[in-house]
Order: C-alpha cells, then structure tokens, then sequence
C-alpha cells in the first residue's frame, strides 16, 4: 500500500514539474513607437491551448488602449498600416469580444496605461496559436505577425476594429 502511494505520489509530481516547464519557443521582439524608436518589449509564449502575451511599455499616453494581433509581421510604416487587419481565419471578419457573433481572432483585451506611460500586462489568448494548431491562426504563419497598440480603447464591439483608433505601437511577431 506504501509502495503504490509513494509511486502515484512520484508520478503526480512529475507530471506536475514536466507541466510547470516554460516552453522553448517564446518569441520575444522590441515594441516601437510611430518614430522607430523602442518603447518596450513582448513575449509571446506557446501554451497548450494558445498563447500567452506579456507586454512591457513606456511612452504611451495614460488611459486604456486597444491592442489586437494583426496578420502581417511589418511595422515599417509610420501609422503602422504594414501590419495589415486583425489576425483572421474566417471572412467577413466580425470584430469584438463582446459580439455573439464575432470571429476575429486578433481580439484582445485593453492595455492600461499608468500615468507615468508604463504599462505591464500578461494575458492569455485562446483564439490564435503560434503555429496554427487546433484550426486556429497561427502568429508565426509565412508573413509572420504583428502586435499593434492603438491610441483609443476597444468598446469590444464596433466595426471593424472597436474604435480603437490610430495605431501607437507595433511589435514584429516572426
């Protein structure tokens, strides 16, 4: 009885730490402002079922933001339209977290900045991956991605892109 206790006992424990490793493949890429300049940094970060996002910035004005995965990994262009629309499997894309019958997958949720310009946020995203797994869109697809910060919150709901607004920052996901 001692035996099989202290081998379940062992085998949860190692189950345990083998799921509690991080993942290898996190991809971490400089976040830049209009100018070119780095106001911070991202990591994307594999997980069974999505991915988990970390973003570290400075430099943004105060107040919420909205923030989505957009299709294209370039942000060479001053307004950032180089990284194309929300990332996306079906069309028409129905953009919001808060519509029944939305299916944009590059949805987030807001990023608040502090009154300093700093912002710090992990969040997790079920609706892509970075490979494509499970039919969902995969970040790291031929083009790449993008993450793009936009001046404005998301409200969630309005067409196309929650009246998010310009966009402020964009990281290259490749």
């Amino acid at each position: 009885m001692l035996r099989s206790s202290l081998l379940i006992a062992s085998t949860l424990l190692l189950s345990s730490a083998a799921f509690c490793q991080s993942p290898t493949t996190a991809h971490t890429s400089a976040l830049k402002g209009p100018d070119g300049s780095s106001i911070g940094q991202i990591t994307v970060t594999p997980t069974p079922n999505g991915v988990l996002l970390r973003v570290e910035a400075k430099g943004l004005t105060p107040g919420w933001h909205g923030m989505h995965f957009h299709e294209k990994g370039d942000c060479s262009d001053v307004a950032f339209k180089s990284a194309g629309a929300h990332v996306h499997a079906k069309t028409p894309v129905v953009h919001g977290l808060l519509n029944a019958d939305a299916n944009d997958a590059g949805d987030l949720p807001n990023l608040y900045v502090a009154a300093d310009g700093t912002a710090m946020v992990e969040l997790y995203s079920t609706l892509v991956t970075l490979n494509g797994a499970g039919n969902h869109p995969a970040l790291l697809d031929a083009d790449g991605s993008a993450l793009v910060i936009h001046a404005s919150p998301d409200d969630y709901k309005t067409q196309p892109i929650g009246g998010a607004g310009a966009r402020v920052a964009c990281a290259v996901i490749q």
